[in-house]
């Protein structure tokens, strides 16, 4: 008679010892499949952890969900090959070697060679590989770890290229320009999905601006110059006042109110008739200065009077030409500095008047391809300002950019621009704003919104037929497919592969 061992106490990890080891001595995972493999084969690809860091419990948890589908198949009789992987995805691994060798991409072939920067590369790709392989023994994952696929393996770089050439062959690929969230630290452009990972939006204070854009007096806006007080000026409002040298336009909506105000600027105490809307109009100017004067009005004061001259319909608006702003450097093509409609433009906040910079939001993209408006990039890949940039050249738009970024020492760019318009009476007025701004998960850096050419697979040719298989799919819990899935589903872009 088998005698079975006798234990007197419950020692999980004794046990489990005890498994392991009678797991490898018997090969049992490889028992497992010799005796099914001219069985049904049910194919597994561990989709691939990345070696460059060190394991965690949830890559345990996510290990032990993937097994349980494999041991319930090899269970119903498939031959289940369970294919290992390895992630050596790029991006991470090229800010670590620069980093570790104290480099930027400028760096490679000048500094070092580009051999020299790939072995770097696929060195610390692999850095925890062992430890890796251990964690996988000893959590009873089964998998085959002597034949892995890896990702920087020129077999599965030419796997990749022949589906590149199959979605070419059925008309997916193309290339397109288009406005991408863009890490500058990186050197590349995110995903949607990317951005929305947990803690990518974070609150920050800007300094932002209502700036004062100088109408021009010509036979289309010469009903705006009836009965005016000064300069007469579009105020439009700014997070990001380091866009403002790229202004082309001007975005107003056909259907607001916008009303003209006589006033003086409070910085200069020059006399000026501004434009803004209706709906936004108290939070410029307080009602207990409605009975001062403007004839009564001193340099320096603090209660500044006001009284509204006129009122006009948006769609009024549309055409009136402006001066540039901060005339740095023309736009190469387009018809740009004049006043456009756009149904974008709200009453929430600002002044219901839109500062468009083509090269710096998809709405402003958008407006300007629409309206031929043409735009001024003046912010390089590195969120520099290029060298057309005067006094700012050479710069960068946000002080976490640069490589020796100290917190303690801001170079705020943002500030010297606002401190600009303000001696040039182009300032209305600039606070500190709180708001959520998205940073890059790889850097920790803010992003930037830039114009890049990319290659694109076209998905949304597919998206209704996803849709509908979407809902064959017995989904569990049920609202992870018809809520978060469905819901990116429905919502698909075409997908950015030169990310």
């Amino acid at each position: 008679m088998k005698k079975y061992p006798e234990y007197k106490q419950l020692n999980l990890t004794s046990i489990s010892k005890e498994v392991l080891n009678r797991w490898e001595e018997e090969n049992v995972f490889k028992q497992s499949l010799e005796i099914r493999k001219e069985s049904r084969p049910y194919i597994f690809y561990e989709g691939p952890p990345s070696a460059n860091g060190t394991p965690g419990i949830h890559h345990v948890m996510a290990r032990a969900i993937k097994d349980i589908f494999c041991r319930y198949k090899t269970m119903k009789g498939f031959l289940v090959n369970r294919k290992a992987g390895w992630d050596t995805h790029g991006l991470p691994i090229e800010i670590a070697v620069e980093k570790t060798l104290g480099i930027t991409k400028e760096d490679i072939g000048k500094k070092i060679s580009v051999d020299e920067y790939n072995k770097a590369c696929r060195k610390e790709v692999m850095k925890y590989k062992d430890m890796w392989d251990d964690l996988t023994r000893r959590i009873g994952y089964w998998v085959d770890l002597d034949h892995p696929y890896i990702t920087f393996d020129n077999k599965y770089i030419e796997s990749v290229w022949y589906l590149l050439s199959k979605l070419y062959e059925k008309g997916l690929l193309y290339k397109g320009y288009t406005i991408q969230p863009f890490s500058p630290a990186a050197g590349t452009g995110l995903s949607t999905h990317e951005l929305n990972q947990p803690g990518c939006y974070r609150n920050v204070k800007d300094n932002t601006v209502v700036a004062q854009f100088k109408v021009i007096s010509n036979a289309q806006s010469e009903k705006l110059f009836s009965d005016i007080h000064g300069e007469l000026f579009f105020l439009a409002w700014t997070t990001t006042p380091w866009t403002l040298p790229s202004n082309t336009a001007l975005a107003v909506g056909k259907d607001i109110d916008y009303l003209k105000v006589k006033t003086f600027n409070p910085y200069t105490s020059l006399p000026i008739t501004v434009i803004l809307a209706k709906d936004l109009f108290g939070k410029y100017f307080p009602e207990k200065n409605a009975e001062l004067k403007l004839a009564d009005y001193e340099a320096g004061q603090k209660a500044i009077p006001f009284e509204v001259c006129g009122s006009h319909k948006g769609s009024e608006l549309e055409g009136i030409r402006y001066e540039q702003l901060l005339p740095y450097a023309q736009p190469a093509e387009g018809d740009a500095f004049r006043v456009v409609t756009g149904d974008f433009v709200t009453t929430e906040d600002g002044t219901g008047i839109v500062h468009i910079a083509p090269s710096f939001g998809a709405d402003d993209f958008k407006a300007g391809k629409q309206n031929g408006i043409g735009s001024l990039t003046l912010v390089d890949r590195q969120g520099r300002f290029t060298e057309e940039m005067g006094e700012f050249a050479g710069r960068y738009v946000k002080a976490e950019y640069a490589p020796d970024y100290d917190p303690g020492k801001e170079d705020n760019v943002d500030i010297d621009i606002i401190v600009k318009l303000k001696k040039e009476n182009r300032a209305f007025k600039t606070e500190k704003y709180e708001h959520s701004y998205p940073h890059c998960w790889r850097t920790d850096k803010p992003i930037l919104y830039y114009p890049l050419d990319s290659w694109f697979i076209r998905t949304t040719a597919y998206r209704d037929e996803m849709l509908s298989l979407n809902r064959t799919i017995n989904w569990k819990p049920e609202a992870t497919g018809t809520g978060r899935f469905g819901n990116w589903l429905e919502n698909l872009v075409d997908w950015n592969l030169s990310r």
